[in-house]
């Protein structure tokens, strides 16, 4: 499924994509997934961060602990 946007560029830029082959379609949309890729592992990190945060007054053994607890009541 897709849908539409509009986009307003400068006719000097739309002309010369045309002159050289360029699909404007396929530009925009590569240029889009890799914004969004880059937001959301900015927001992986942001996360990732914040529960680092939230660990860090526990004890790594305590942690490893239950951990293997958990595993072991599956």
């Amino acid at each position: 499924m897709s849908t539409i946007i509009s986009v307003r560029i400068r006719k000097d830029l739309k002309e010369k994509a045309k002159r050289l082959g360029i699909n404007v379609r396929q530009v925009v949309e590569k240029a889009l997934e890799e914004s969004i890729k880059s937001e959301e592992k900015k927001e992986l990190i942001n996360t990732a961060k914040q529960i680092k945060a939230l660990l860090g007054d526990v004890d790594e053994q305590e942690w490893l602990k239950a951990l293997r607890e958990s595993r072991d009541e599956r």
